[in-house]
């Protein structure tokens, strides 16, 4: 049918149908704004990427409409990094890498390294996949239980001093720590309390 499509997620892998009007081309699979040049690293680097996978970024050392290529490449068997290239813009707006080649649009400048891969450490082979790439699960804020305040004229003294060592109930106004605080004060106020001397008034002197 024209004027719906079937489409799948790319996450859940479920299908289903939506209108064609809601469906746009995505033309430029390589062009990451708000791209950093060490996420573009981390992004390059995942398993689903290989020797020549790139993007071009939104440069952040530079003014607006500026751009950086970063290339994956193979050094090693073992080990692979990524290498990037600062992409610069005429007055006229044509783009360059190397003064020598110009390009009216990055997506000639893309075209043309594809092809050949003079100047870069690599020819561009497919733009960066992010599939595979691990979402951080956003935390779970524990939930924060405020007690009422403590009435102490009303608190039955039994609840301070019963039990020290084992836990309170759980809708217990005295929680385990005031307890253990309160019990420690009293052992430390009798440790500290003065004895009564051997002599004390009336007491006969020998």
């Amino acid at each position: 049918d024209g004027e719906w499509w079937l489409v799948a997620s790319e996450v859940s892998g479920k299908e289903c149908h939506v209108p064609s009007s809601c469906v746009a081309k995505v033309r430029h699979r390589w062009l990451y704004e708000g791209v950093s040049r060490q996420k573009a690293e981390e992004l390059l680097l995942w398993p689903g990427n290989r020797s020549g996978s790139f993007l071009i970024r939104e440069s952040q050392t530079r003014q607006a409409g500026c751009y950086s290529l970063s290339v994956r490449r193979s050094e090693h068997a073992s080990w692979d990094s990524v290498t990037h290239y600062r992409i610069h813009r005429l007055e006229n707006g044509w783009l360059y890498i190397s003064p020598r080649l110009t390009f009216p649009s990055l997506h000639d400048l893309v075209d043309h390294y594809s092809e050949s891969g003079e100047g870069l450490c690599c020819p561009l082979r497919e733009p960066c996949s992010m599939e595979g790439v691990r979402v951080t699960p956003v935390p779970t804020v524990p939930t924060v239980v405020k007690k009422p305040s403590l009435n102490w004229d009303k608190i039955d003294s039994s609840l301070l001093f019963s039990g020290a060592a084992s836990p309170p109930e759980e809708d217990s106004p005295i929680s385990l720590g005031l307890r253990e605080a309160i019990s420690s004060y009293l052992l430390l106020t009798e440790t500290a309390a003065p004895e009564e001397g051997p002599t004390g008034k009336g007491a006969k002197s020998s």
